[in-house]
């Protein structure tokens, strides 16, 4: 016994070898920087002091305070900082363009290349096709979208003109809305191939049964897609859907690069990590701001997920109230 437990201790010691180099990394470049960004965002550092002052919520006050003020007569309610909601809202838009398709093609193949009837060859090949994107940096995948799109001379514009569609070359990064769909596209032809994967390996790990009792019943095929799989489903497109609401809010790369590296035009692409950039590291630069612009998007992004988890987990069925019929009446 005394062997063993010495062997067991060994074996505890050697654990925590291996674990100190991961504690030690993930407190210095993780728990560290975040505690220090939530400190920040209490203070007023910028520019190139070296200290800062606590000065309380006056940060926050800023960026989600708003203000009476009256304009041709009429007093409406302004925002202290339209620029962070107008970042925020750009987010959403964005990422809203990017999911939508994304989860929607990504069920349709997903189901598709595992469909055992089909028996479709080379599956492997088009999943690894499929994910191929997401293996790029964004940064390379911005800049060359940007050659694809450049004015006028870019190789869109030019098949655009020799097929007769436009009679001149159209600048796209002046256009408000071909800017976000095309950030959008980016977003869409990046992750798809994740979301691709994560589906299929949901849809395998239902077991067959299902379907043969559902096949027995008499169910055709797109029964059993919307009525077993699709709802069996449910737990990772969730899953899905907290992680790219998590990535979609931490949009940086690509909008920050394929035009001005301010959000242009007209700041429509400008996302709430390309504005905490551009205050923080840029002009002023206002690191306590610029830090809680992002302590801001963490609270937002945490309420969201939370009411997301309640909207789609499942209700649990109200208990009946047990009526009890005697002789003289109920109760």
């Amino acid at each position: 016994m005394a062997k063993l437990g010495g062997t067991q201790a060994k074996v505890n010691r050697a654990g925590y070898v291996f674990v100190i180099p991961f504690v030690v990394v993930f407190l210095f470049f993780n728990l560290w920087p975040t505690i220090y960004t939530f400190m920040l965002s209490f203070g007023n550092l910028e520019g190139l002091r070296q200290d800062f002052d606590f000065v309380g919520l006056k940060n926050f006050i800023k960026m989600l305070g708003a203000h009476k003020e009256e304009v041709d007569g009429v007093t409406k309610l302004v925002w202290n900082d339209p620029y962070f909601w107008g970042a925020v809202g750009n987010t959403f838009i964005i990422w809203g363009l990017n999911f939508a398709p994304q989860l929607g093609l990504a069920l349709l193949f997903a189901i598709w290349l595992t469909d055992v009837k089909l028996r479709i060859r080379g599956k492997n090949l088009f999943r690894a096709l499929f994910y191929m994107p997401n293996l790029l940096t964004a940064a390379s995948v911005s800049l060359l979208f940007r050659s694809l799109f450049g004015h006028p001379v870019g190789p869109v514009n030019q098949i655009l003109l020799k097929l007769g569609m436009v009679e001149s070359a159209f600048n796209f990064y002046r256009s408000v809305t071909a800017s976000r769909l095309i950030v959008a596209f980016i977003q869409w032809w990046m992750w798809c191939g994740q979301t691709l994967i994560l589906l299929m390996a949901a849809i395998t790990s239902i077991s067959p049964s299902l379907y043969e009792s559902a096949v027995i019943d008499g169910a055709n095929d797109w029964q059993c897609t919307w009525k077993i799989t699709v709802p069996l489903l449910r737990p990772m497109m969730f899953y899905v859907l907290v992680t790219s609401m998590v990535g979609g809010m931490q949009m940086f790369d690509i909008p920050f690069l394929i035009t001005g590296m301010h959000g242009e035009p007209d700041y429509k692409i400008r996302t709430a990590a390309v504005y905490m950039y551009n205050i923080g590291f840029q002009g002023k630069n206002n690191y306590s701001y610029s830090a809680a612009i992002s302590v801001g998007v963490f609270i937002i992004t945490t309420v969201l997920a939370i009411l997301i988890n309640k909207i789609t987990s499942e209700r649990k069925p109200r208990k009946r109230r047990a009526y009890i019929v005697a002789e003289g009446g109920a109760q």
